[in-house]
């Protein structure tokens, strides 16, 4: 009578842990954006958004040579929208769109705010340096055009689990963003 009692604990943790495993794969965990290029090969850029969190792709305008900041989001379901375009002056292909956004002053920016404009997954060809594409997140800036400068890539965005999120805090992903030195 004693050994059956001992052997259902050691059953049940098991058990337990698999239960926990199947309901952390199950609860959503966010959303993993990651930046690859067009013709393939592993992704420049990987990291897990929550919803609702913001990005930026900084740079400098080709004609212009003025500095661009385009601020984008993530939904839980993955669709990526541009939130808000922030630059010092209508340049060649700048400017307010009709009904989209509103136009405001941010210091010596205009800037477009409001926008909340779905682009689902898209295609940026990356410039030389100079034009300096980079990904500004959390505190972390990623400068495409030192790692792919004139390559296509492709902003794209998937629901994860939790499980997912959770084990990327673990193991992060080769293409995390790294920290940026002060």
């Amino acid at each position: 009578m004693k050994r059956g009692l001992i052997a259902r604990p050691a059953l049940l943790a098991p058990a337990g842990l698999a239960l926990l495993l199947l309901v952390l794969a199950w609860l959503p965990g966010g959303v993993e954006l990651t930046v690859t290029p067009v013709k393939g090969g592993p992704p420049l850029w990987a990291a897990t958004l929550s919803p609702g969190e913001r990005f930026t792709i900084h740079y400098y305008h080709s004609v212009e040579n003025a500095p661009i900041w385009e601020e984008h989001s993530v939904d839980a379901q993955g669709h990526i929208y541009i939130e808000e375009e922030r630059y010092l002056k209508f340049g060649a292909g700048m400017g307010r769109m009709p009904g989209v956004g509103r136009m405001v002053m941010k210091g010596p920016y205009e800037a477009i705010v409001d926008m909340h404009m779905p682009t689902g997954n898209f295609v940026l060809r990356v410039g030389s340096p100079g034009v300096d594409h980079t990904i500004i997140w959390r505190g972390t800036r990623t400068n495409l055009s030192r790692i792919a400068p004139h390559q296509a890539v492709r902003f794209q965005a998937r629901p994860v689990s939790l499980l997912y999120r959770l084990w990327r805090r673990l193991v992060p992903h080769p293409a995390a963003p790294q920290p940026t030195p002060q």
